[in-house]
């Protein structure tokens, strides 16, 4: 059968030049010479072509190979077993173990038509999981439709996607044996992180979490680091990541087009991580978390809000830290089976209080009473006589405005350590007044002359301390510079509230107390007046200071002056327990601490547990075998219940430990931070005690 007729193509209508008469020789010269060009340029053109052959064989036969083996290959990491973080006792904290993971291949999702969605739900409803937690696992980060880090896929293109982990064997093998169903599933075994005291010891704010690298981190590692490996985000996990964390191997693969796996090329084993021994004491971590989460719990009980709360307990002679919590907490193992983005939401939930802030570093309180370490060293050097008595009114004017103690409590004459067991505020607030006065009151500009902004210094405020954990704040020290700066930053918004006032504070008195502050400072906010001397001299106004701080304070006064950066770190090891590096005390310098000066501190915060504000708290304890000295405070802030305080070292006549609690709005130091220090310091006797 003929096939379809062409279609007629209409001619363009070209106008054909009139040819020329050439005469016969012309002609017969003209027809020569193509020839000769054609073989001419037949005989350049074949020796281009073997030359560049030549060099293609000969020349770059090495860089085009190395080309195609690029094109045709990838390097996979393959992560290193990584180390373990060990007590002081060498019992693990965190370590490996093996866990259930179900992954899907690549390929699958590649070729599926609704990139492996049904896939995903008939293997949520086998696994009895929540589908979207699932699929979002599926989703590459950083894509419009992936779910934010970590609930999204962060790994490489070219290994199967892990969907699910810590999964029920049983459920697994019911997966595995329906191959036609979950087409491209596996089930595979993957070292996952594992915190076997969590029990009895949770320490998650020190430990730490893993998580994913980023690109970045990635290109920047130098092959350090691969796409699969899990990094420290979080406490000891992320400041000894390096250590812990090994060598990845590699493994060179060949893809396809479609950049999907079909072969091995080779492979390097990775090499495992070194071991973290620390200097906590689980006996003591577990009776420090016990007794923040009591205080708690009691503080509610009696009315108080009880926001949060910390504790550390520090070896004064080296900075070694033997315990620490913080509250809220969480359960670190929430992390291995891969956090659920309703799970992270809410450990930065402000309504929930934030449980992934380590407030042992990460937050400042005002030190309240427990500063008075601090200011009454500097109160000596500007002349008071430490063999003298000093009057303790319940209240004092000072620049026309009445400041008191604590309900107003008068003691009379009293010595130095007498004023440190009350804890007599006036005293204070007359000895800072007076030295405003003799630097020139609102005269003096700069902070050159000043005792308590220069004492305060010298122990280490207003700085990090240098602890090896991530995150840490240095806290402030208030004074006119200071002041001078941060109202030079804040005065448009000063005026202008002094201007539209505070209409969203439904509080009228709070409005008003706001709105009188902000008219202050619109016009000479950059003042240093009388009620920011008096107010620092007792650790409250703008005084900010973590709790790990008032450890180092409290230790140096322990320990006669040196200051010890706090360390949680003691050892890098390998796994057999031969040492890698020794973790040596570092030392932050001194205070100058006269006898005289340590004596007058030391001999009031003795008499503070038995005599003084902290007595009830400490009512049975064996005094005269295991004397303790400490220190309460009571943070008052507008609108807010105090924040609880207590502050100690002991035993006094061989300094072993500082303890140091804060309750925020907790009630006062004596009734909720000093009761939980107890509980501390009776483990750490019976530890001492044979």
């Amino acid at each position: 059968m003929p096939g379809p007729s062409p279609v007629p193509r209409r001619r363009p209508q070209v106008r054909v030049p009139r040819p020329q008469v050439t005469p016969p020789r012309a002609r017969r010269r003209i027809a020569t010479r193509p020839l000769w060009a054609v073989v001419l340029v037949a005989v350049v053109l074949m020796a281009t072509l073997v030359g560049r052959l030549a060099q293609l064989q000969l020349v770059d036969h090495e860089e085009l190979a190395a080309a195609a083996e690029e094109v045709a290959t990838r390097e996979l990491s393959t992560p290193a077993l990584r180390g373990r973080v060990l007590a002081a006792d060498r019992t693990p904290l965190v370590r490996n173990v093996p866990s259930t993971v179900v992954t899907v291949d690549t390929e699958t999702i590649l070729e599926s038509d609704d990139e492996g969605r049904a896939l995903v739900e008939s293997l949520a409803t086998a696994l009895d999981l929540p589908v979207e937690e699932l699929w979002g696992r599926t989703r590459l980060c950083g894509t419009p439709d992936a779910p934010p880090v970590p609930a999204c896929f962060s790994g490489s293109p070219y290994e199967p996607v892990p969907l699910a982990y810590d999964v029920d064997p049983v459920a697994a093998l019911a997966v595995l044996e329906r191959p036609e169903a979950f087409p491209g599933v596996e089930v595979t075994t993957q070292a996952v992180r594992d915190h076997p005291s969590s029990a009895d010891v949770n320490a998650a704010h020190l430990l730490g979490y893993l998580g994913r690298p980023t690109q970045e981190e990635v290109d920047a590692s130098e092959g350090r680091i691969g796409p699969e490996d899990r990094l420290g985000r979080a406490g000891l996990e992320q400041v000894y990541d390096e250590q812990l964390r090994g060598t990845p191997g590699t493994t060179t693969v060949t893809v396809d087009p479609r950049g999907v796996v079909t072969g091995q090329r080779g492979r390097t084993d990775p090499v495992p991580g070194h071991d973290l021994l620390t200097h906590l004491d689980p006996r003591v971590q577990a009776a420090t978390e016990r007794a923040l989460a009591d205080t708690v719990a009691r503080a509610r009980d009696d009315g108080a809000p009880a926001e949060s709360a910390a504790a550390v307990v520090l070896r004064p002679d080296s900075g070694a830290v033997v315990a620490a919590a913080s509250w809220p907490t969480y359960d670190p193992g929430i992390w291995t089976s891969g956090v659920s983005q309703v799970d992270y939401d809410r450990l930065l939930d402000p309504e929930g209080a934030e449980p992934l802030v380590n407030r042992l570093v990460a937050e400042t309180f005002p030190p309240a009473s427990t500063y008075k370490v601090v200011s009454l060293p500097a109160a000596l050097q500007t002349g008071i006589d430490p063999r003298a008595e000093y009057a303790c009114p319940g209240a004092v004017t000072i620049a026309g405005q009445r400041f008191t103690n604590y309900e107003s409590e008068a003691y009379g004459q009293l010595d130095l350590r007498q004023v440190l067991e009350v804890s007599c505020d006036t005293t204070f607030y007359r000895w800072a007044y007076d030295h405003w006065q003799d630097l020139g009151g609102l005269g003096q500009d700069s902070d050159e002359g000043d005792r308590f902004v220069a004492v305060a210094r010298r122990f280490g405020l207003g700085r990090p301390t240098g602890v090896d954990l991530p995150g840490e704040v240095g806290g402030l020290v208030p004074s006119r510079e200071w002041k001078r700066d941060y109202w030079e930053a804040t005065r448009d918004e000063s005026c202008a509230r002094a201007e539209d006032g505070y209409p969203e504070v439904p509080d009228e008195e709070r409005r008003e107390f706001l709105e009188q502050l902000a008219r202050e400072n619109c016009v000479d906010g950059w003042q240093w007046r009388p009620g920011d001397a008096v107010n620092v001299s007792i650790g409250q106004g703008d005084v900010a200071a973590t709790p790990l701080q008032m450890a180092v304070v409290y230790a140096a006064v322990a320990n006669g002056g040196r200051l010890w950066q706090p360390q949680l770190g003691a050892a890098v090891q390998r796994g057999d327990g031969s040492v890698v590096e020794e973790l040596e005390p570092v030392s932050l310098g001194s205070v100058s601490l006269t006898a005289e000066v340590l004596d007058v501190v030391r001999g009031g915060l003795e008499g503070v547990n038995v005599r003084g504000t902290a007595a009830a708290a400490f009512s049975g304890w064996p005094h005269s075998t295991y004397p303790i000295a400490g220190k309460t405070g009571s943070a008052e802030s507008f609108g807010r219940e105090a924040t609880s305080w207590y502050a100690s070292y002991g035993p006094t006549t061989d300094p072993a430990y500082v303890v140091v609690v804060v309750v925020e709005q907790g009630g006062l130091g004596s009734e909720a931070a000093a009761p939980a220090a107890r509980a501390i310091w009776e483990a750490l006797r019976a530890r001492d005690t044979p």
